[in-house]
């Protein structure tokens, strides 16, 4: 069929997390902002319809299959898709990514995929699973490009940034200049989202990170958009789709003091203008709470919560992750946030392998308690404790592969890769059963079904906890973080025990052992098959 006669469509498909993810639950208050953006530029091309489906958020009259994820068959049945692309910014949904690849290649659909995973020995592995084409890097010029190759039979190779198969070989063309000119692209339309009801939008102010930390694939030079845009944004979706929640997703709010005062006084003026409140939620480093005035302007902006990754509460680690801050200090500036009105939600890492030659003689058990102990002390409202990930491109995980500490992935698959299972060896004297169980202790004595009636207990005090204060807004503010943190920490049990349900029916723990015994018969091979000079 020639594609020149008639319209096209594109179809965007965020895969589903594997169904024993716990960050299921928020995912179906939001989307990707990635594949949005995506379809957006797509969807001003001419003769091309775009629809974007994240299988992580499909709620409304959406045609599902036996397992209650999206029915593609009948999805290409109402709406047959000429070309579908991808998204892979995340690895634990790589094996549902290509599941899907090898769906659509199967029913003559050409497929592109693009995202974060797709780094080294994975490109290859991508092309060999149903993918027709890999996007590398920021993709919303090299899209364009390629689908106008695509609609008229052209050959690809003049399309810079891609990636396919070629006589059993892969072609590689030269890489892309990071986008600069953000003002000049189109704003993310969250109406080509079908099926799916978003009630946090997420916002992108700034793309790269100059912090270069090791275990993190976000790398190069931060580049902002403007900050009229970035209010323009979200002045189009409180006026297109009453949105009234965002969460800005750059790492490094306030780092631009200057922009970010601005931005702040801006929304700010645009609330008071049409008389609503706006909610945001911000990722930010830990020093800012140092500074009064930016706390103060993003008050009065709507922000609500701050996310900041503390990392450890281990003064050792704190070191070797070249943190130049203690335990104490960490802790008087989370005091800051909250004096500030803030909700703060804290990121850390558990047992991350530390440097060669740094060793730290802690339990597994004084670890927890070390944990439990900072967490308690800072009052957090809410946690997020996660597992060290050998993502793919991390210097972490070219360290750790060096040293031969990861454990298989045809033992330990890609659907493991949140975060939330042992997937390499750790350091003396930690095992990986230990620090699994370890990251169940913590998150369960944080979520506990006992809020289950702390949540009836602040519905009964309300009255009395509003008006027990002169200032009745002061009153309002401590009943509603005690009542919203309650049941948050219940509904974080909730989400914790399904997880644990759905851990035993994987047999994780077999897992584990034989990724072990893999690791040990690997290492006994590389040494008898050292040279005598080689061999320690």
């Amino acid at each position: 069929m020639n594609r020149s006669l008639r319209r096209s469509r594109f179809r965007v498909v965020v895969p589903a997390y594997p169904a024993f993810n716990i960050y299921s639950r928020i995912a179906r208050l939001t989307t990707a902002l990635g594949p949005v953006c995506i379809g957006t530029v797509v969807s001003r091309m001419e003769g091309w319809d775009v629809e974007v489906i994240d299988e992580n958020n499909y709620r409304k009259f959406g045609p599902k299959d036996s397992e209650g994820r999206p029915d593609h068959a009948t999805l290409q049945l109402i709406r047959p898709a000429d070309v579908v692309g991808l998204y892979g910014g995340l690895s634990s949904t790589i094996p549902r990514l290509y599941d899907l690849a090898r769906f659509y290649r199967e029913h003559g659909v050409i497929t592109i995929a693009g995202g974060q995973h797709f780094v080294g020995e994975n490109v290859r592995d991508a092309l060999d699973n149903g993918i027709d084409y890999l996007v590398m890097d920021e993709g919303e010029e090299t899209i364009q490009e390629l689908l106008a190759v695509i609609r008229e039979n052209r050959e690809p190779d003049a399309v810079s940034g891609v990636a396919f198969m070629r006589n059993g070989q892969v072609v590689r063309t030269p890489d892309r200049p990071p986008i600069a000119d953000f003002d000049g692209m189109p704003l993310p339309d969250f109406d080509l989202v079908r099926y799916a009801k978003i009630a946090v939008y997420p916002i992108n102010w700034v793309r790269g990170c100059g912090m270069d930390c090791e275990f993190c694939t976000v790398k190069g030079r931060p580049r902002p958009a403007s900050v009229h845009r970035i209010v323009e944004q979200i002045a189009a979706l409180v006026e297109t789709r009453k949105a009234r929640q965002f969460f800005i997703v750059d790492d490094l709010f306030g780092q631009r003091r200057k922009e970010s005062l601005e931005l702040c006084r801006l929304l700010t003026e645009y609330q008071a203008a049409i008389g609503l409140k706006l909610d945001f939620t911000v990722q930010i480093r830990l020093d800012r709470a140092s500074d009064a005035e930016l706390l103060q302007a993003m008050r009065k902006a709507g922000v609500t919560m701050v996310c900041i990754g503390f990392e450890s509460p281990i003064p050792e680690e704190l070191e070797a992750m070249n943190k130049k801050v203690k335990p104490e200090e960490m802790l008087a500036l989370t005091r800051l946030y909250h004096k500030a009105g803030f909700l703060v939600h804290g990121m850390f890492i558990f047992g991350y392998p530390l440097p060669e030659g740094v060793r730290l003689n802690l339990s597994v058990g004084q670890r927890v308690r070390h944990f439990r102990s900072f967490i308690r002390k800072s009052r957090l409202d809410t946690i997020q404790v996660l597992l060290p990930v050998p993502l793919p491109g991390t210097a972490l995980t070219e360290r750790l592969a060096a040293q031969n500490r990861i454990f298989s992935r045809d033992i330990v698959g890609w659907e493991f890769y949140d975060g939330n299972f042992p997937l390499l060896e750790p350091d003396d004297p930690l095992t990986p059963e230990e620090m699994h169980l370890a990251l169940r202790k913590i998150m369960g004595r944080f979520y506990r079904f006992r809020f289950f009636f702390v949540i009836g207990l602040n519905i009964l005090l309300f009255p009395a906890m509003i008006f027990s204060v002169f200032n009745l807004g002061r009153g309002w503010g401590r009943w509603y973080r005690s009542w919203r943190n309650a049941l948050k920490r219940f509904g974080g049990w909730l989400v914790m025990r399904r997880w644990t349900a759905a851990l035993k029916r994987s047999a994780f723990a077999e897992r584990i052992v034989r990724a072990r015994d893999g690791l040990r018969k690997a290492r006994l091979a590389s040494s008898r098959s050292a040279t005598p000079d080689e061999k320690p």
